[in-house]
Parts: C-alpha cells; structure tokens; sequence
C-alpha cells in the first residue's frame, strides 16, 4: 500500500473508527499518509467467522475459560469477549494497566487493523446543542468551543459515507441524521411503542435504533442479512467498520502506507520548530526501535491510549506530556453509566416469533433536563433494549419436571421487553489517568493508572432510569414489570471519552474547536479524548464527524502554509 517514505504529509496513531476515517480524509485530499497500528492485520475471509455455528468451535462457542480468565480477565466482561471474538479483544497480561483498590475500572480494548470498530455494536446518534451547550448551562467541565451548527455537516459527510439506518423524529435533543430506511420493530416492541405514545405523546418516543448497519445496499457494500453475531466480524461489510470502508477507500488513492504491529511509544517534539517532527514507534514483533516523520500527526489511538502516548511524549519543553500547558492533559475522564433499567411480559402475540437476528434494538431519546429542570440531578438519560420471545433455556428458572414440562420447552415463551439506560456522566478533574512509570506494558512503554468513580449525579441517574422504565412499560400494557439496577464499574460502557478536551482557553483545555493542541499546532487529537462533556448517546458518530472535520482543517492549514 505505497512506499515507505522518509517523511510523510500526514501520520495517523490508530486504525479504528477515528483513524479510518483520518486515514480516508487525508489520503483523498492529496497527502501521502502513513497509518500506524499497534495490532495485527486482519483477514476478514479468515478472521471473521460470524457464519460458524457454536458446534465448530472447541468450547462451543463458551471459549477457554481457563485462558479467558488468565489472560484475558478483564475483557471477558464484555459480553462480545467470547470464543470467537476473543482475538479481537487484548491480553491483559501484555497490555496491563492500574486503579487503586477501591475504584474499580474496566478498560476494553481492541488492538488490530480496525480497532473496536469490528466488534462495536454500531449504534450511531447525533450530539445536539443540549449536549454542546451543557457546561456552559450548568458550569461542569469548560464550555465546548463548538455547536451543534458547527458539526452538523460533517454529521451528513460522515453518514452518507457509513449508511446509518434509522427513522426520522425531528427532536431537538436528538437530531435526525442522514437516514437509510429504518429496520422494523417486532410486534411486541410495536405494541410497547404505541403505550409509550398513548401515554406520553412526543415527551417520550421510542423509535428503533439509529444503527451503522445497512438495510439497503449502499456504497458497494451489501444490505445486513440479520445473521446476528456482528461482534465476530461482517464478511459482507453490512456494518460500518474501518477495515472494510474507509480504510479501504484511503487505500484506492495510492497514498496509503498501512503498518500494522506497530507500536507508538511517544510523538516526538522539535523544540527549534516548536512542532511534532514525527513518532518513535516499536515493532510490536520484532521490537525494533524506529521512527517515522511527518508533517502532521494525527492520534487516533482510542480515547486513553491517544492520552497514554500524549502523556509518554514527554520532553524538555513539555515535562508532564506533549501540548500539556494547561494540566488537563488526563484529566474529566468520562464513560457513560449503564444498568438502571426494567423488563416485564407482553401479553399476547403468541402466535407469531422474530424473523432473522436483528443486530439492532429500540431507542427511548432523552427526556429528562430537555425543557424542565428535574430536582435531584443534571443531564439525562436515553433508553435501549428491546423484546423477544425465550427459548428452552428458560427451562432452567421454571419449576416442573418430566416429559410435560420438556415438551413445553420447545415452543417459545412469552414475550419480553425490557429497556436499559444509558447516562451522562459529568466531567470532573478527579476523574483522571496518569503515568505509573514502575508498570511496563511487553514493549517496555509505561502504563496507564487509571482513578475514576461514578457521582451522586451518575448513581441519582441509574435509580431515575429503573423508576422510569418501569413507569414506561406498565403505561404501555406490559405485565409483571420489574425494575433493577446493576451498579457497573466505570469503563465497562466502552464509551470512555475525555482526557485531553477541547475547550476555548489554552488555559483550561488541551486541544481548540478543531482537535488542534493548542501548544504543538501539527498535532490533531480526534477520537474520544477530544470530548468536553459525554452527552448520553453512544459517542462514535460524533468520533467520526469531529475528525473529518478536522481533517479538512489541517489539509487547508497545510496549503495555506500555516502547518
């Protein structure tokens, strides 16, 4: 994928969803751009395996628990970490990291050609200016140095590219996107959607969810087939993954040099030019030392690995980390709070069943904090889940026994439905990550010791989520409803975004409106670390719109000479 060069336009740290889509920018706008992966590559007719059924695999499907638990502890918490998705989640022994005792923090990461964007579950909403204009409101965090009209372009770049399908609501506190035709809810979500309606009218809507999954052919790549397992990889790239869409189309221009196993130690800074002059990366098979140059660097590593290396980058002008002036760098680490929820029977409807697995479910946009202030806390909240009938398993919590009670197992249950939140967790400076120089990952790079804890406002917002769920469900008809909380470690949303912010104030923020450092101007930081507060919808649309935006900043700062 073109020649190694000396000295590249452009360098790009990661090859997930951020890195792909700088990948595809810079390489279409004319520069010559080399793409830095720490993991393996992928083989997508080898790799992926979404078509194998549970028989073919040795532990059918359940993986090696043993090998799971020994190197894989902490990433065997997602529920995508399972025998056939295992390869596409890092050994925690090669990879280690650290929280003190009692804050608990589960850092899921991907490290191959494609990042998590293969095992993303790929729901995809927009940012509104309730979001963009919430720190300022409330006085959390430093007031982002955007709005919603800011972004809202490259919101319609980025999905026109990706295929979002989805239905349109025309909601001010979730803004429609650039829509392929939505999936259809079963007939319980139906009848659940239309209590919903009954009983709140346009205060609470539950639509099906807004998802980077194609429901038409689009762009080349084929319409999802409901084959369920997307986590194993998508051999027909139905859903949006850098490994088979942007990295791809970066790759037709010519001016791709795609390196894989390759390890980025530090970005490293020219004091007589007060810029990046490149990146000392390690050879994650070899471990040879080398080092690339460029004319911009772009971090895309993830949310605390962009962090982690800013933080490693370290020299006589910048003791505490690249472009860190302001002391913020790690710093208002946020993820999203996850567990308060209900479930319950939807009666009837026994006649009928699901057809295909739909990689998707429902969505319950935001309603708290939209126009009326609530009493006990800020921000808010947005529902996924979905309903389904049970099959035998459930046989296992029934009472019964015998030849009857067997053959009552093989029709399916009752239809249940239940709803999860998903909420905003406010930015707070002791939430943060710093260097624990005495722990060493396998390439000798020093380890992230990670201090984050859930607020009152986070937990005032799991028990808000069970009450009104519940509430929800039995409006809408549904029976035995039952409410629950599970209190989640932080991190375990793999929604972790914050740590080197975008802000107005060089003063108080590590990067402008732009992803820019505001200290080392060659220097873009355009995945989660950018983000200034962390809304309550899954973030990585707004990933993508903010580095294609910045991507074409940095291209016309370059031909304007200012880069």
């Amino acid at each position: 994928m073109g020649m190694k060069q000396a000295v590249y336009d452009a360098i790009v740290v990661g090859s997930g969803v951020s890195g792909g889509w700088a990948a595809k920018e810079l390489t279409e706008a004319g520069l010559e751009t080399l793409v830095l992966e720490a993991g393996r590559a992928i083989d997508p007719a080898t790799d992926y395996v979404e078509h194998e059924p549970a028989w073919h695999f040795r532990f059918r499907g359940l993986g090696d628990r043993q090998s799971l638990a020994r190197r894989q502890a902490v990433q065997r918490t997602c529920y995508a970490c399972d025998e056939a998705a295992s390869k596409f989640f890092v050994d925690d022994i090669d990879n280690p990291y650290s929280v003190p005792d009692d804050k608990p923090f589960l850092w899921i990461r991907g490290r191959q050609v494609g990042g998590k964007s293969i095992m993303w579950a790929r729901q995809s909403y927009r940012l509104s200016d309730l979001d963009f204009e919430a720190n300022a409101r409330d006085g959390h965090g430093v007031d982002w140095p955007i709005r919603y009209d800011d972004i809202a372009p490259w919101y319609d770049h980025v999905e026109r590219f990706a295929g979002i399908s989805g239905e349109r609501l025309g909601l001010a506190q979730l803004p429609d996107s650039q829509f392929l035709p939505p999936m259809p809810m079963n007939c319980a979500e139906q009848f659940v959607k239309e209590g919903i309606g009954r009983a709140y009218g346009r205060e609470r809507v539950m639509t099906i969810g807004r998802a980077a999954v194609l429901t038409v052919d689009h762009n080349g790549r084929a319409a999802c087939h409901y084959c369920g397992p997307c986590h194993r990889g998508c051999i027909t790239r139905s859903y949006f993954s850098s490994l088979t869409a942007t990295l791809p189309a970066a790759a037709a221009t010519g001016r791709l040099t795609l390196r894989p196993d390759s390890v980025v130690a530090e970005i490293l800074f020219d004091a007589d030019t007060d810029r990046a002059r490149g990146v000392r990366v390690i050879d994650a098979v070899t471990h040879e030392e080398m080092e690339f140059r460029g004319r911009v660097v772009f971090v895309c590593a993830s949310t605390l690995e962009s962090t982690r290396i800013l933080l490693n980058s370290t020299s006589p002008r910048f003791g505490t980390g690249l472009g860190n002036s302001s002391g913020e760098l790690g710093r208002n680490l946020m993820d999203h709070t996850m567990g308060g929820g209900a479930s319950g029977t939807v009666p009837g409807f026994t006649d009928r069943d699901a057809f295909g697995r739909r990689p998707n479910g429902i969505y319950i946009p935001r309603f708290r904090n939209v126009t009326t202030a609530h009493p006990d806390f800020l921000r808010g909240y947005g529902f996924q889940g979905g309903a389904g009938r049970s099959g035998w398993g459930r046989g296992m919590s029934m009472p019964g026994f015998g030849a009857d009670f067997k053959h009552a197992l093989r029709e399916p249950g009752p239809w249940r439905m239940r709803l999860g939140g998903f909420g905003e967790c406010l930015p707070r400076p002791t939430n943060y990550v710093e260097i624990d120089r005495d722990n060493k990952d396998k390439w000798g790079v020093p380890t992230l010791r990670i201090h984050c804890v859930w607020s009152d406002n986070e937990r005032a917002l799991l028990q808000d989520m069970a009450v009104t769920a519940a509430e929800m469900l039995e409006a809408a008809g549904v029976q035995e409803v039952e409410s629950s909380i599970v209190d989640n470690p932080p991190g375990l949303t793999i929604h972790e975004m914050g740590t080197a912010r975008m802000g107005r104030d060089p003063q108080t923020s590590v990067l402008n409106g732009y992803c820019q450092s505001h200290d080392v101007p060659n220097v873009f930081v355009t995945d989660g670390a950018a983000m200034a507060s962390s809304g309550n919808q899954n973030p990585s649309l707004t990933y993508m719109a903010l580095t294609a935006r910045a991507c074409a900043y940095a291209v016309d700062q370059m031909k304007r000479r200012e880069l």
